[in-house]
């Protein structure tokens, strides 16, 4: 897969299914396989924080949640940040919930309690930028570590994902400082339907035809890795 510029990528994305979002294919598979801090092996236009949409893959990111609705966005590989496509997403919902509903999952205590807060923060607001996540979940200043693990738990289980960005505003109504990334339910991104149709597909099942993409992918994956990235 050649990859020079965004189109490029988002054609090989949906191609490929799923990608790791940086630079490090941790042994498995990552469109964009060269770190930004490093010359590519091969020349291409496609260099790290250039801020240019078309060849940057750092605003590539957020592009697609801005540009698409069939590619989701999040840190969902190695509590790092990753891309999978509509087409996919059930296969690792179907793993990662393992048919379970958020309640469902918190009563049997695969949910942490810090999650549920954010999470129901999440569902009834529906968007949440992530700069006022942190307050209206009432986490005080000093829990920075907790309410950071609570959202890559949601993220990584496949209950919340980043679905665009937002401007931060001032109590005098003037925009300032970085965009902040804005958060919904995986339920919220790509429907309810899509969200459903993961119950149909066993666990099991859902291994193996990831494990076959993989290896499509890949055919020299780190084996030892496979499951980590699949199970999460």
């Amino acid at each position: 897969m050649i990859t020079n510029n965004y189109d490029d990528f988002v054609e090989n994305l949906r191609e490929a299914g799923f990608s790791l979002g940086g630079g490090n294919d941790e042994g498995i598979f990552a469109i964009i396989p060269f770190s930004w801090n490093k010359a590519p092996d091969f020349e291409t236009p496609v260099k790290w924080h250039t801020g240019d949409f078309d060849t940057d893959p750092w605003e590539w990111r957020l592009r697609v949640l801005d540009e698409r609705d069939d590619i989701a966005y999040s840190k969902v590989f190695f509590r790092k940040s990753g891309y999978i496509t509509k087409e996919w997403y059930p296969y690792f919902l179907a793993v990662r919930r393992n048919g379970m509903s958020f309640e469902e999952a918190y009563q049997s205590g695969t949910i942490s309690n810090d999650a549920k807060r954010i999470y129901n923060v999440i569902l009834e607001q529906q968007y949440v930028p992530m700069h006022e996540m942190k307050d209206l979940a009432g986490f005080e200043k000093d829990e920075k570590s907790k309410f950071e693990r609570a959202l890559l738990e949601l993220q990584m289980k496949l209950y919340v994902t980043m679905c665009g960005s937002t401007q931060k505003i001032s109590q005098k109504g003037t925009e300032y400082g970085w965009t902040s990334t804005v958060f919904c339910t995986a339920e919220t991104f790509f429907g309810e339907d899509l969200i459903h149709s993961a119950e149909t597909i066993t666990s099991q099942e859902a291994i193996e035809k990831i494990t076959a993409q993989i290896y499509r992918l890949n055919p020299n994956v780190d084996e030892k890795k496979i499951l980590k990235f699949i199970e999460g």
